[in-house]
């Protein structure tokens, strides 16, 4: 049996095949885990929810940003729906669409497991956060998510502020929750997000910090795998493995395992694009 971790496909169903194919996967003995941005940009997101919906009895999903700008795009009039790119369109306008969606909508912000010694979120964790806050900070969105609120929270989700503070409440408390866990690469000592931010470390402005090297953060129990952050690339330090490594970038689609001494990385070619791509986000 073999659990591995996968980056960000972004709509790249392709390079997922050729990962589960040289994986060998086998849903009699392996389990997958999905680090979020199923969807957007590769131009087979619709085939990707299929797919990644098919694995679920053997796989868990943390969401992404791109994730849940789908399921908010997903509550807006048909007319705006039709204005975002062609490949969410395919999902939106599916006869499949409503079993896609409140499927993604389901999944969490974060996945834990301790027997195995890891957790997996998207992008990060606020400095202050042991695993156990940041657990119980993703109930109270998921929560809200998986019940009746859900249209009201995807309407308010949006925003750069406030920053996250425990003595934050309301739609203010739970933007701040799904920036830290979906939009978060570098901040501040205080947990202040810089959303702007997007390069490689050392490029970032004076007083930044990336999320996992903030001076005085938590000390946590477990590894962390997560992805969100293309530009950083493959990186493995500090009880952080990050993973998304630009496959809808025209770079490689990478899967960690988790279960072995020393985790072992598998890659395959990404999405092939041309040199003029638009801008990593």
């Amino acid at each position: 049996m073999a659990t591995w971790a996968i980056g960000d496909l972004q709509g790249c169903h392709d390079a997922l095949q050729r990962l589960l194919d040289r994986l060998r996967f086998d849903p009699a003995r392996d389990r997958l885990w999905f680090c979020g941005d199923l969807v957007n940009r590769g131009g087979q997101s619709l085939e990707t929810l299929r797919l990644v919906r098919s694995l679920a009895p053997f796989s868990q999903v943390v969401l992404g940003n791109h994730d849940l700008s789908l399921l908010a795009i997903a509550q807006r009039s048909e007319a705006d729906q039709r204005k975002v790119n062609a490949d969410l369109q395919r999902v939106l306008f599916a006869e499949d669409r409503e079993l896609l969606l409140d499927w993604l909508r389901r999944q969490r912000l974060i996945h834990v497991d301790r027997g195995l010694g890891w957790a997996m979120v998207h992008a990060g964790l606020a400095p202050k956060w042991t695993i156990r806050i940041a657990e119980a900070r993703a109930r109270e969105v998921e929560e809200r998510l998986h019940g009746d609120g859900y249209r009201k929270l995807l309407r308010n989700m949006y925003g750069d502020k406030p920053s996250w503070s425990p003595k934050l409440t309301g739609v203010d408390r739970l933007r701040a929750i799904i920036n830290v866990f979906t939009r978060l690469r570098y901040c501040s000592p205080g947990g202040r997000i810089a959303f702007e931010e997007k390069g490689v470390p050392g490029t970032q402005k004076a007083g930044l910090y990336p999320w996992f090297e903030v001076p005085g953060r938590a000390e946590r129990e477990l590894r962390i795998v997560c992805g969100h952050w293309s530009t950083l690339g493959l990186f493995q330090g500090l009880g952080v493995h990050s993973i998304d490594t630009g496959c809808v970038w025209g770079g490689k689609l990478t899967a960690l395992r988790l279960d072995s001494e020393l985790p072992d990385v598998v890659q395959v070619p990404g999405r092939e694009v041309r040199a003029e791509a638009a801008v990593r986000a």
